[in-house]
């Protein structure tokens, strides 16, 4: 039998001298005794899969409106797809793959309907009471607003995982060092800096491949992207026969994408940790820079296609259009929370407690999926939300 002990052991001698091992885990805000089958990260990814705001994501918004198609991404295939992603970034650089995978599975949490367009919203709404950030709002998730333990409010998960979600996309100026153990260096683990490339790395791949499948953009525009052409070139090259089933021979340039970003992004961080010669997981953290990173070529061609899916995908009109009618129903149903707070049917009464109104109507929207939300606008206007 394999217990927590057996596990953590295993840790001890088989991941690389700068990963987080679990037995050497800062813990957690409020103590509680060790799993005897699993390891703290373990656990840790268990608890954020059985959260309510996990399973919200599957009605969240990625790019594409859920209703539009049976295989468009949302906020929950793509947080599958990240975990993914992290776990083999992890694994092939020998740290600790629980933990990315449970940084990953958390990094979107805090995200409101309707993507990046109904986080902007809510921010303006938010502008004088503190603003609004998906990625704050992850933390204030796991550590305030699920209820499910007795003992304490929020999922209550080790000070690596808060790091990771603290940190992402993102370092520590020191002017905004805290006392806690997750704000005490100005990097977070490697692990949490894999689960920021994962998330990279997946939705340069899959927003692309949505906005080829929805008809926003033609394999033709692409030719000039050099990492498409790369990858294409190579598929092609491996694949001849694709020629005659463009669908497929797209499936595998955007697998082959991925998997030359993966490979990239692992070559490009053992040069870094070699260069910098970190031995000990801190030693990650210390570092003035980022040890996982893109090689310099593919940073330059992946800034090449963030600007295109830009241009052609997220700001397609149709795209536009329906993300401005959410903000409008973001809009309507935060104010008319804020002045009727028994429309959250007693959510202010069970999270309301130690902050101001609006902060609990914005938490409350956040929370809500798009089909919610929907509903709920249906309500107060009888007018239906974009389809």
């Amino acid at each position: 039998m394999r217990n927590r002990r057996a596990l953590e052991e295993f840790e001890a001698s088989s991941l690389a001298p700068y990963a987080q091992r679990s037995q050497a885990s800062a813990g957690r805000v409020h103590p509680e005794p060790d799993h005897p089958y699993r390891t703290g990260y373990q656990r840790d990814r268990a608890r954020i899969v059985h959260s309510r705001a996990f399973r919200r994501l599957e009605y969240k918004t990625q790019v594409f409106l859920n209703e539009t198609g049976d295989h468009v991404r949302t906020r929950l295939t793509h947080t599958i797809e990240v975990a993914s992603v992290s776990r083999t970034l992890a694994c092939a650089l020998g740290v600790n793959e629980d933990l990315a995978e449970a940084i990953a599975l958390a990094h979107d949490l805090g995200h409101a309907p309707y993507g990046h367009c109904g986080e902007g919203k809510l921010d303006e709404l938010m502008r004088d009471h503190g603003g609004f950030e998906h990625n704050l709002q992850s933390l204030r998730i796991v550590e305030r607003l699920e209820i499910k333990y007795p003992s304490f409010h929020g999922l209550n998960l080790t000070h690596e995982v808060l790091e990771g979600l603290r940190k992402h996309h993102q370092g520590f100026d020191r002017s905004a060092f805290g006392n806690t153990p997750e704000e005490r260096f100005p990097r977070p683990s490697l692990e949490a800096q894999l689960a920021n490339i994962a998330d990279e790395i997946t939705y340069h791949g899959h927003d692309l491949d949505d906005g080829l499948d929805h008809g926003l953009v033609d394999v033709d525009q692409l030719a000039d992207l050099t990492v498409w052409k790369g990858c294409a070139e190579q598929v092609r090259h491996q694949f001849p026969a694709l020629a005659l089933h463009p669908k497929k021979f797209v499936t595998y340039t955007i697998r082959a994408l991925i998997d030359f970003q993966v490979a990239d992004v692992v070559r490009e961080t053992l040069r870094r940790l070699n260069d910098a010669g970190v031995t000990r997981a801190d030693e990650v953290r210390r570092h003035p820079l980022p040890l996982a990173s893109y090689s310099a070529e593919l940073k330059q061609a992946n800034a090449q296609l963030r600007t295109f899916l830009f241009d052609h995908v997220y700001r397609h009109p149709s795209i536009a259009q329906v993300n401005n009618r959410g903000c409008e129903m973001i809009e309507t149903v935060f104010l008319a929370c804020l002045k009727d707070p028994r429309l959250m049917q007693g959510y202010l009464e069970t999270h309301g407690a130690g902050q101001s109104l609006e902060r609990t109507v914005c938490d409350y929207v956040a929370g809500m999926t798009d089909r919610f939300l929907r509903q709920e606008y249906a309500k107060l206007t009888g007018k239906q939300g974009p389809l």
